[in-house]
């Protein structure tokens, strides 16, 4: 296997890093790449107000489930007492793929003085060097010395890596423009969204009353960054679906926004969130774990961190299972889930016109598939979706 080692600081991770990352997996055709945090520089200090180690790695998370499931991020420079020296780092990764090429990744100025890091010549052993520029002819004016020199003193093997995307901010003019409630744009939203959260780098956001435009990105960094396209999927189909049967757009986007804010939660974590919250669970409930206690828990934590009204908090609560005598934000919730662009199966053909046309129909006939697959499972409706079933049977047939 052919695996990269991307190290930094990573304070924050962004826009920048992830394209570089990107465009190195394509180049050099990687089957894997470590993102790596530093824990503590050898060369610099970590700037005033640098979030814990817990907060980068996360981010860095975040960024690295956006790139691909080849996209990795280790924590062991996070958790490894001392200065973080890419040698120990390499050694730990090669003593795990002792078989595999190993591409250590860096900027230009990092290549320019690799031969003052802690045993280069053990790096340059055990890896090919990968170094990043900005255009062909100043990385070669930059490179070719400095290659010529390694592969003299090291025999070091290099590759130069001339990125066709450059995205033009330093860490340190990123941190200044979040402080002053700007720099959004150089980051993946999920990641501006969790810096919005838990208030890194000088931002102060008010969670209770974000504006739609902030509510989005922080709902996102609460997502598994595998499943933000179908979250705004059902963002945009709720909205659709508000506008056709006069419902509140604003209150169905925040709804759908944060319809799966805990999802990626363990059933440990999920259980453990019904406790805070005097939430019940009934035995279904907790077999199912997360697919179905999500709906409860999220609908909690969209009250508690982003004080969204009971309204919305209940459109949440039921999106998943239904209710009997659903109100239409509920049932817009349900529906917007069950029919956004990225699912695929064979009724939706059917299901989403329907939506347009009679909303009590297509939420039966929604509830009427889901009990022909959970019968082909040899599981059964939660008993809340029966109800519902049952309740707009009678009401429609």
């Amino acid at each position: 296997m052919k695996i990269g080692i991307y190290g930094g600081t990573f304070n924050p991770i962004h826009l920048g890093h992830m394209a570089a990352a990107k465009f190195a997996i394509e180049y050099l055709k990687l089957d894997k790449l470590y993102l790596v945090p530093v824990g503590i520089p050898p060369h610099k200090e970590l700037a005033e107000g640098t979030p814990a180690p817990r907060h980068r790695q996360a981010m860095a998370e975040l960024a690295g489930q956006a790139l691909g499931e080849h996209v990795e991020v280790l924590d062991l420079e996070l958790r490894r007492q001392g200065k973080s020296y890419t040698t120990d780092t390499v050694r730990a990764i090669q003593k795990q793929h002792p078989k595999d090429h190993l591409y250590l990744l860096m900027g230009t100025d990092m290549f320019l003085t690799f031969q003052n890091w802690r045993h280069p010549e053990e790096i340059a052993k055990r890896c090919t060097l990968c170094a990043f520029g900005r255009s062909e002819a100043d990385t070669e004016a930059l490179f070719a010395p400095q290659r010529a020199y390694l592969h003299e003193k090291y025999s070091a093997d290099v590759v130069t890596i001339v990125l066709p995307e450059i995205v033009d901010i330093s860490s340190t003019q990123l941190r200044e423009k979040l402080c002053r409630g700007d720099g959004n744009q150089f980051l993946l939203p999920a990641v501006y969204g969790y810096i919005l959260v838990h208030h890194l780098y000088g931002t102060r956001a008010d969670l209770k009353h974000l504006p739609l435009e902030l509510l989005r990105p922080a709902a996102l960094s609460l997502l598994d960054q595998r499943r933000v396209p179908p979250g705004l999927g059902t963002e945009e189909t709720a909205a659709k679906l508000a506008l056709r049967w006069g419902a509140n757009e604003e209150d169905a986007r925040r709804a759908a926004l944060l319809h799966d804010c805990t999802k990626r939660l363990s059933r440990s974590e999920h259980l453990r969130l019904c406790k805070h919250y005097g939430i019940r669970v009934d035995e279904q409930e907790r077999k199912a774990g997360g697919k179905l206690l999500h709906a409860k828990t999220g609908a909690a934590l969209a009250r508690d961190l982003f004080g969204v009204s009971e309204e919305i908090g209940s459109a949440i609560y039921w999106h998943t299972t239904g209710k009997a005598d659903m109100t239409l934000l509920e049932k817009i919730i349900y529906l917007a889930d069950y029919i956004e662009p990225t699912r695929n199966f064979g009724a939706l053909k059917e299901l989403r016109p329907l939506a347009y046309e009679d909303l009590d129909r297509a939420i039966l006939r929604g509830l009427t598939i889901a009990v022909e697959d959970l019968s082909r499972k040899g599981m059964v409706l939660h008993p809340n979706s029966v109800r519902a079933r049952d309740y707009l049977k009678g009401k429609l047939l």
